[in-house]
């Protein structure tokens, strides 16, 4: 079993089970839909419940607050993040193609869901003190780290593992968000092309530098 899929078990195992029907479930799937329709100073509480047909009453007594659940949101989006991001991994022919499929997951989950991507990454979500966004942003993290390592064949708290992720995680992220802050749109039409050429040279780059590593280790 991969890597980023033992760190998926392991979130869901520390994630509560709901139930089908159950409706904290039921707003936290609707209000990641609303979410991307509305800009999330429009997001209201009320307009979630009256999509749902229940009284914002019925809603509270699952969220408190409009925080709170804008707090499972942004969980549940890392979830879904490290999600996709194992799929690609999976499907890759090796571990430094699947770290740049990992990169490549987390641009296109940022296309796909930019309200939530936006949400995930805020000052909201970042110095939120709320454990389930905690854990689920740190498994996030730990699979960026644990794909780096396996790309250079080297130990997870080893610095140029560290390096590497910090490295690939700021090209991905910026790359993100140009895309969905309409940066690019006079490439519009090659789009897909253009992310793909951005990933393909950083992942030349990365396997330059570790058959480079390959080759000291031989001379020394």
């Amino acid at each position: 079993m991969c890597i980023l899929s033992t760190l998926i078990e392991s979130s869901q195992k520390n994630t509560p089970n709901y139930h089908h029907g159950n409706l904290r479930a039921a707003l936290l799937a609707e209000g990641l839909v609303l979410l991307e329709l509305n800009s999330l100073a429009e997001f209201k509480m009320r307009d979630l419940s009256s999509r749902l047909g229940v009284t914002a009453n019925a809603s509270y007594r699952h969220f408190a607050s409009k925080d709170a659940l804008l707090t499972a949101m942004a969980a549940e989006g890392f979830r879904m993040l490290v999600a996709r991001q194992a799929e690609r991994v999976q499907d890759s022919k090796d571990p430094i193609a699947g770290f740049v499929a990992a990169g490549s997951a987390y641009v296109h989950f940022a296309r796909l869901h930019p309200a939530l991507f936006r949400l995930m990454y805020s000052r909201f979500a970042v110095n939120n003190p709320d454990e389930e966004i905690k854990l689920a942003a740190q498994f996030a993290h730990e699979a960026m780290r644990f794909s780096a390592a396996a790309a250079l064949n080297k130990p997870v708290d080893d610095v140029q593992v560290t390096v590497t992720a910090a490295h690939a995680w700021s090209l991905v992220h910026g790359l993100s968000n140009l895309v969905i802050d309409g940066q690019f749109e006079s490439h519009k039409a090659e789009l897909d092309q253009l992310i793909s050429a951005v990933l393909q040279q950083a992942e030349a780059i990365l396997l330059a530098k570790i058959l480079d590593g390959v080759s000291h280790h031989s001379q020394g």
